[in-house]
């Protein structure tokens, strides 16, 4: 990194991200869209790189970002102008492009880590605490914040695994304690936002989580604390599940319930009955089109068409989506489509992977978030087509990018010697 950052103008500059960074965690869920905050606060500074012009030093694995986030958003994008959605077609896919001049912002003008991790900790615990009271006081059936019920409670979980993630940081921080209780303590409320939420689709990629935190932390761990751990893990588990104001249990034997009207009677009203049905559909209908997808009108059509011919039940007409996220990009968008989102996934999993035997506790931290977010979303779109929605499109590519920007400066760090995190 090659850009330098000296005399007030770069103080001024530092200072904006650390407040842009801070608020995409601390405010995401607790206010209207404050997912998209922070996010556009940094896209709003990106034209001053065309002044300063610094030299970015971009190396093959940044373009291989950039080059994903770019044919996710030209393949989506193309696939809507052919479908005739005109410019509202193009507004989701476009977070995927406008992620790149912020990526050239951080890698510039990186944050301290420490206004990431206490960003992620503040807001997970709002979140979390918020959820906790919109289910045991006002006694709603699920907490959901100001966003879509599922969103809400993934986006939960996903803040609570990155509190985990940061774990690794706090332990060598000089207030190893401080820190190290404010993201535990951040971990726990996300992860309960999500199950006050009822968001069981955010619960089943739970144990890839901690199969990466595994991998990346077990051997600073005796065995004692692995198995003290694995029990609290077990007893918070069966705690919540065992408390019926939480509505864990409600929702676990809902699905083992919807599941088995479905097996034993085709019943599709329910919620994962309706899911089978529209995976059913969709499975019919990709192979008519394998190659560039139906898109969204041409999707709605075939639909209908099922239904009208008794091939689908009625109940999947109330779906634009097919409540999985894979299913959704192959039949709207094609095999392409396809590829291009598992390459948004897989490569920045094998990146921040890559890293993950770093003996530098900072950077592991940094690869293991890195990792959790893409981890996280496969989970997520197993039940929801979770970029369909503008809290999905606003937090995946622009937390990718800041993970990475933050990955390569502390790369450059310990390159240079100086190895002081930031």
């Amino acid at each position: 990194m090659t850009y330098r950052r000296s005399g007030v103008g770069s103080a001024v500059a530092s200072a904006y991200t650390n407040t842009a960074v801070f608020l995409m965690g601390a405010i995401a869920l607790v206010i209207p869209t404050g997912y998209s905050l922070g996010p556009a606060l940094l896209l709003l500074a990106t034209p001053v790189l065309l002044f300063s012009r610094p030299r970015l030093g971009l190396n093959r694995q940044d373009w291989a970002i950039i080059a994903i986030l770019l044919a996710y958003f030209l393949i989506a994008a193309a696939r809507a102008l052919v479908d005739g959605q005109g410019s509202s077609g193009l507004d989701k896919p476009s977070r995927f492009l406008l992620a790149v001049p912020v990526l050239f912002w951080l890698i510039t003008h990186p944050p301290k880590l420490s206004v990431l991790w206490s960003g992620v900790a503040i807001g997970a615990i709002a979140s979390g605490s918020w959820s906790l009271w919109q289910k045991l006081v006002e006694g709603v059936a699920r907490a959901s914040g100001y966003t879509q019920v599922i969103q809400f409670g993934d986006l939960n979980m996903l803040f609570g695994v990155l509190c985990l993630a940061g774990l690794g940081w706090a332990c060598i921080q000089p207030r190893a304690r401080t820190w190290f209780a404010l993201l535990a303590l951040g971990a726990v409320a996300g992860i309960l936002g999500s199950l006050m939420s009822g968001s069981r689709g955010g619960w089943v990629g739970f144990p890839f989580v901690l199969l990466v935190l595994y991998r990346a932390y077990a051997r600073y761990a005796s065995r004692r604390w692995l198995a003290i751990v694995c029990g609290l893990v077990i007893a918070g588990g069966v705690t919540v599940y065992a408390v019926p104001q939480f509505g864990v249990q409600k929702r676990v034997d809902q699905a083992v319930s919807d599941v088995q009207q479905y097996v034993e009677q085709d019943k599709t009203r329910s919620s994962l009955g309706a899911r089978f049905a529209m995976w059913q559909a969709a499975v019919r209908l990709i192979p008519e089109k394998p190659l560039f997808g139906w898109g969204n009108s041409g999707y709605e059509r075939a639909r209908d068409r099922l239904i009208a011919n008794k091939q689908a039940p009625a109940v999947i007409g109330n779906y634009g989506y097919v409540h999985n996220e894979y299913l959704d990009a192959w039949l709207k968008r094609g095999i392409v489509g396809l590829l291009a989102l598992l390459a948004l996934y897989l490569l920045p999993l094998k990146l921040f992977g890559s890293r993950l035997s770093s003996d530098d506790l900072t950077l592991k931290a940094i690869a293991v978030a890195g990792m959790l977010l893409p981890v996280t979303y496969m989970d997520f779109g197993l039940s929801q087509v979770f970029l369909g929605h503008n809290s999905g499109v606003m937090v995946y590519p622009f937390w990718l990018v800041l993970l990475w920007a933050l990955l390569r400066q502390r790369e450059t760090s310990l390159a240079s010697g100086s190895g002081t995190d930031s």
